[in-house]
C-alpha cells in the first residue's frame, strides 16, 4: 500500500493499553517523518498529523489519525457515533471512575439482580444529561479538569446532553458486568459507570474499555502504532 501523507491519509490505529493518545500520535508522526519516500513536489515535507477523538490511557481500541489535508476532516470524524465494549465493577467506586485511582468507597450489592441490571440499562437509552468526570480533558477557565483534580482543587462541572443509542449488557457475572454501548460524541463511559452504580443504589467503576467503532470505521481494520511504523520501515528499505 502506498501513502501520500501530504494529500492526506486516514489511518486506523489500535491504541495499546496504558498508551496515551498523544503517545500513539507521536509514534505515527515519527514513523512518517522517517519514511524515506515522503516528498511533496520533490521536496522532503512534514505533513500535519492529528487524531479524531482522545482515548484514555487505560482504554484500548480505535484511534483515527489523520495526516495532511485530511486533518480538515477531524471535526466531522469526531462528530460520528462511537461504539464501545467494556466491563463495569459493581459495588465500588474510584475518584476517577476507572482504575487510574484506587477504590475509595464500597457499596452493598446483595439487592442487585440480573433483571435489575437489565432494566436499569434501559433507562439510559436516549438523550440524557451527563456530568463529565473531574479527571477529564474538559476545559475550565482555560485549564484541563484533570489538572485541577490532580492538584486537589474542588470544581463543579456542568452537565451536558449526550445520546445513548444502544446499551447492551452482554455478560453478567457480579460484581463484573460486560457491556456494549453505542453513543454520541462527547459521551464519557466512565460517567456512565458512575451513574449506573448510582441508579442501582450502589456504586460502580470502569475496569475495561475498548472503542470498537467510530462511524463506519472499525477496530477490525486498525493496526497498532508499532505495526504501522514497521510497515513504513519495510517500504523505506525496499
Amino acid at each position: 500500500m502506498s501513502y501520500n501523507f501530504y494529500t492526506g491519509e486516514i489511518i486506523l490505529i489500535d491504541k495499546p493499553y496504558t498508551w496515551s493518545s498523544f503517545q500513539a500520535v507521536n509514534k505515527i508522526k515519527h514513523a512518517i517523518k522517517n519514511h524515506s519516500s515522503l516528498t511533496h513536489d520533490g521536496v522532503k515535507t512534514k505533513p500535519k498529523v492529528g487524531h479524531a477523538g482522545t482515548l484514555d490511557p487505560l482504554a484500548t481500541g480505535l484511534l483515527i489519525v489523520c495526516t495532511g489535508k485530511k486533518t480538515k476532516t477531524i471535526n466531522d470524524l469526531m462528530g460520528m457515533e462511537k461504539e464501545y465494549t467494556g466491563t463495569f465493577f459493581i459495588g465500588a467506586t474510584t475518584p476517577c471512575y476507572d482504575l487510574e485511582k484506587p477504590v475509595d468507597k464500597e457499596y452493598p450489592t446483595e439487592h442487585i439482580t440480573p433483571q435489575m441490571l437489565q432494566d436499569t440499562a434501559k433507562t439510559f437509552i436516549g438523550k440524557i444529561q451527563q456530568v463529565p468526570p473531574l479527571f477529564s480533558a474538559v476545559m475550565i477557565d482555560g485549564v484541563r479538569a484533570y489538572e485541577l483534580a490532580r492538584a486537589g482543587v474542588e470544581t463543579e462541572l456542568k452537565s451536558r446532553e449526550v445520546e445513548i443509542k444502544e446499551f447492551e449488557l452482554s455478560n453478567i457475572q457480579l460484581p463484573r458486568v460486560d457491556f456494549r454501548i453505542v453513543c454520541s460524541k462527547g459521551t464519557y463511559i466512565r460517567s456512565i459507570a458512575r451513574d449506573f452504580g448510582l441508579a442501582l443504589s450502589s456504586g460502580a467503576h470502569l475496569t475495561k474499555l475498548c472503542r470498537t467503532r467510530i462511524g463506519d470505521f472499525k477496530l477490525l481494520d486498525a493496526v497498532t502504532p508499532n505495526q504501522f511504523s514497521e510497515t513504513l520501515s519495510v517500504k523505506s528499505d525496499v
